[in-house]
């Protein structure tokens, strides 16, 4: 991040380590958001009295932020410095977190699970900027970086575990849960995280045209989802939902082409390996919430698991990864890319596909868990050869806007799969026994097969140069330029 440069090192009055543990403490609160909100949604959905397609709009609403201002929050840091950015940031977290919690409309959650987005995608990737800015390079910044990827993989599993507890006293308590937390990273932060400026130089544009069509582009790709099982395919509803998605969308690329200073310089030549990277993470994230999403209202709706019960049992999903993550490194520089991304996409489709034959009342042991341990090794392989491979072969001066549109296409993903899970689950629930919910996981297989279509061809194209990088640190930690 080009504000990076003009951090100020902590000195005695700061150290070092509780820098990082500012940092690391920011990115768990951030990473813990998607989990923490799924098991509550079947809650969520009875006290608003909400169907699961519209109930799914309090996890997505925080992908849609996350994604769709991306771009936008890199140029508020560029514009304003990392340290404000980020103390703002923190802030505005903590506010949104309470409001959520307390408030009695449903609107008005899902627009604090906006603004939790956008506060995450200021503070992720700002944080590892500090972190490169202010730890020298060698053991130091190696460790630090560590600690930061491994609350950051740890952090969906913490998720389940914190709203599993909390969700069974009241829903609130979870979407309310990091407002304390947010405010002692805060008040930590103002001692311990570097001063910094602004770089030289003519003050930047924010380009809100760009970043209003990109967001509002999601919300109606979201909105064309959800309004599905009401009043069809092919209502009027749905329809003018899909004609906004497209005319924003065009908006963006028009906007960000003319513009004097778009967020994104287009076209950027990004390469075939960030594309297929995309569609590998794309595949592998979006079919892993959308089956969650099958599970949770499934279990909690129709068999009365309670929502502790409920993360129990997705938990061996999500565990391997924060367990491994500290290894990820090595395993890419042992295997490649390529290969962790060829074999790690093949055992989530087989999980999806013994999901299918899941009987009316299942075992947890002989027909659940065997699904979400083969989408937990899925991850453990690919997840960030994924993200190594999106930006290892491009320039260093077009990998930070290469990375921030990389992760926007993932939480696109994160943001369509779980609404039409969602939408053909409810379509569903009038069939007898799991049959009524086969067309729900048809979708999440569909969905994953992508990655071994995407791995395919990346496996079969001459291997490009080897080039070792410290990537492989996963979506919460990549630079973003502004």
């Amino acid at each position: 991040m080009k504000t990076a440069q003009h951090l100020t090192a902590p000195g005695t009055a700061a150290p070092r380590g509780g820098l990082l543990a500012v940092l690391a403490g920011n990115m768990l609160i951030d990473a813990l958001e998607v989990s923490a909100t799924l098991v509550a949604l079947p809650a969520i959905g009875q006290d608003f009295r909400l169907a699961p397609s519209t109930a799914q709009w309090a996890m997505t609403a925080f992908a849609i932020g996350f994604g769709g201002l991306m771009l936008f929050g890199a140029r508020v840091v560029a514009v304003h410095g990392a340290r404000r950015a980020y103390l703002w940031a923190l802030l505005a977290f903590a506010a949104a977190s309470l409001v959520a919690g307390v408030t009695g409309s449903f609107a008005l959650l899902v627009a604090c699970r906006v603004v939790k987005g956008f506060c995450a995608a200021l503070t992720a990737p700002t944080g590892l900027a500090i972190i490169m800015n202010t730890f020298p390079e060698g053991p130091h910044r190696s460790r630090a970086i560590s600690v930061y990827t491994v609350f950051g993989a740890g952090g969906f599993t913490t998720g389940l575990l914190l709203s599993g507890v909390l969700t069974d006293i009241s829903w609130r308590w979870t979407l309310a849960a990091p407002a304390p937390a947010a405010l002692l990273l805060f008040l930590l932060g103002l001692r311990m995280i570097p001063h910094s400026a602004p770089p030289p130089g003519p003050r930047r544009g924010y380009d809100v045209a760009g970043a209003l069509s990109a967001t509002g582009a999601l919300v109606c790709l979201d909105l064309a989802v959800a309004s599905s099982p009401a009043h069809g395919w092919f209502s009027a509803q749905v329809g003018a939902a899909a004609a906004g998605f497209a005319a924003l969308c065009a908006v963006f690329v028009a906007v960000e082409r003319t513009g004097k200073d778009p967020l994104v310089r287009l076209p950027l030549r990004t390469g075939g390996a960030m594309a297929r990277s995309a569609l590998g993470a794309g595949a592998l994230n979006g079919s892993y919430l959308g089956l969650l999403i099958i599970v949770t209202f499934q279990f909690q709706t129709a068999r009365g698991w309670s929502a502790l019960q409920t993360a129990l049992a997705i938990l061996p999903a999500s565990v391997p990864l924060a367990l491994v993550a500290l290894h990820s490194g090595r395993m890419i520089a042992r295997f490649g890319t390529r290969r962790l991304i060829a074999y790690g996409a093949l055992p989530p489709l087989a999980g999806y596909l013994l999901y299918l034959r899941l009987p009316a009342h299942p075992d947890y042991v002989t027909a659940v868990l065997p699904t979400m341990l083969l989408v937990g090794l899925g991850f453990v392989l690919s997840f960030a050869a994924l993200n190594t491979q999106a930006t290892s072969g491009l320039a260093p001066a077009e990998r930070g806007a290469a990375a921030a549109l990389y992760q926007s296409a993932v939480q696109i993903a994160a943001v369509v799969a779980p609404a039409l899970a969602a939408a053909l689950f409810q379509n569903g629930l009038g069939g007898n026994g799991s049959g009524g919910l086969r067309p729900a996981v048809w979708l999440v297989v569909a969905i994953g097969a992508i990655g071994p279509v995407a791995a395919l061809t990346t496996y079969l194209l001459p291997r490009p140069p080897r080039r070792v990088t410290s990537g492989g640190q996963g979506p919460w930690t990549r630079r973003v330029s502004g």
